[in-house]
């Protein structure tokens, strides 16, 4: 028998690599991931902007009808009552307001865009009717830029606190956070163009100094849509030092399509954001953020469901698909540029939640049951169902009570197979409010 001694030794030396492990990689981030993040430019948010979205999409959907999209025909009809509520309900779940390529204003007016965009989302949170999770993007940290977009910033989060008195507070700015989901109160800086990790770490003080000067509690995201920001000079992965850099304020990692294949030569007519070249980057961010706590983001579809039925039909069937395509690579959030978008995001969301529910509550109760089934699952894999029903639980797509009936357990069960972190009360809850279903 091997004497205590060794036994010591191997943890006396390993120690230090399992505390630096844990501060690295802190897991997965509690409460729900939004499906989506819309952008809308600073000059056309409007109060009620999350209501006048899923107006628009209800009245797309009425005008034109819902074509083939390509997915399983009876889930589609299955989910068209949930999709519905979900528009009329809570139509967008994370919302960016866009003060940098999507806002067509002059520099002399982006001043009082952002200030009036602002004021509108601090309107809907008094109201109650702002999305579950908020925030703007202002423009990069290159030299032509720099100082325009932190100036933004600073009057869109002076204004936010104004029209918001007592309802978003940092308790202590800069703290060394435990990771959270964006949720109502923290308010997301996404931060473009990114081409450095040093533009990460001068990005900090700046975030520390906003919390300080308004009192809002901010998280941070970063749009990898620069070749420079996914392999850098010394061969490395440039987003993986992105990643730790940031630290637990970093809530995710988006791709930004069309910015990142214009860089790599890719002609207009087949940028898109299935194309291998993205596939690519997306791949290593996604290895990059793996167990810190910050997510992966899919890019936009930029063929928006506007003009004829066909035109309409045509934006639909492609959006659909890529949609089922990210959600099928694990990519459970992508940008929204169109209130229409709304469609087939929950139709194409909807039907893949409901498609996995069946087989991955079967597989679950026999793994609860320990019980021998056709296939052999693992705690990893457990974790894995487990967290496919819980996405579909927090979107609307599936309700609880079904869940419990397909797996035999409640959603805390669920939660501890997935290894999801409790939920803070600033994290507003887990999942979204379940839509009244038309019957």
């Amino acid at each position: 028998m091997l004497e205590e001694g060794v036994y010591a030794e191997l943890d006396r030396r390993l120690a230090p690599v399992d505390a630096a492990r844990a501060a690295a990689y802190p897991g997965e981030r509690p409460g729900r991931q939004p499906v989506h993040t819309c952008y809308v430019p600073a000059d056309a948010v409007v109060p009620g902007v999350a209501a006048v979205w899923g107006t628009a999409a209800l009245g797309a959907l009425d005008e034109h009808g819902l074509p083939d999209l390509g997915l399983d025909r009876a889930l589609v009809e299955q989910v068209l009552p949930r999709v519905r509520a979900k528009l009329a309900t809570e139509p967008v779940e994370d919302l960016r307001v866009d003060a940098e390529d999507g806002y067509r204003g002059t520099p002399e007016a982006e001043d009082g865009d952002v200030r009036a965009a602002a004021a509108a989302l601090g309107a809907d949170r008094r109201a109650g009717t702002a999305p579950p999770s908020f925030g703007i993007r202002a423009k990069s940290l290159e030299g032509a830029t720099r100082r325009r977009g932190v100036r933004s910033l600073d009057l869109f989060l002076a204004t936010l606190a104004d029209a918001t008195p007592g309802t978003l507070r940092a308790e202590s700015p800069g703290e060394d956070r435990t990771p959270r989901a964006g949720s109502p109160g923290w308010a997301t800086v996404t931060l473009p163009k990114v081409t450095d990790v040093e533009q990460v770490r001068a990005f900090l003080p700046v975030l520390d100094a906003l919390e300080a000067a308004h009192g809002l509690p901010l998280d941070l995201e970063l749009q990898i849509e620069t070749p420079q920001a996914v392999l850098g000079r010394d061969g490395a992965v440039t987003a993986v030092r992105m990643v730790h850099a940031a630290g637990r304020r970093l809530t995710g990692l988006h791709h930004g399509t069309y910015d990142y294949t214009t860089a790599l030569g890719i002609a207009a007519a087949h940028q898109a954001p299935d194309h291998p070249t993205a596939d690519l980057a997306k791949q290593l961010v996604q290895v990059a953020v793996a167990g810190t706590g910050a997510r992966p983001v899919d890019g936009s579809s930029n063929v928006l469901p506007v003009g004829s039925r066909e035109q309409v039909h045509a934006a639909w069937r492609r959006h659909a698909g890529l949609v089922h395509r990210a959600l099928e690579r694990g990519l459970y959030q992508g940008w929204d540029l169109h209130p229409a978008q709304l469609v087939t995001r929950y139709t194409a969301t909807y039907a893949f939640f409901r498609a996995a529910l069946p087989a991955a509550g079967a597989r679950l109760a026999v793994y609860l049951e320990g019980v021998d089934g056709g296939v052999l699952d693992e705690p990893a894999t457990a974790r894995a169902l487990a967290s496919v029903l819980l996405r579909g639980l927090d979107c609307g797509a599936l309700d609880d009570a079904e869940v419990a009936a397909a797996t035999g357990v409640d959603r805390g069960a669920l939660d501890r197979l997935a290894e999801r972190p409790a939920v803070g009360p600033r994290d507003g809850g887990t999942s979204a409010p379940p839509p009244t279903i038309p019957s």
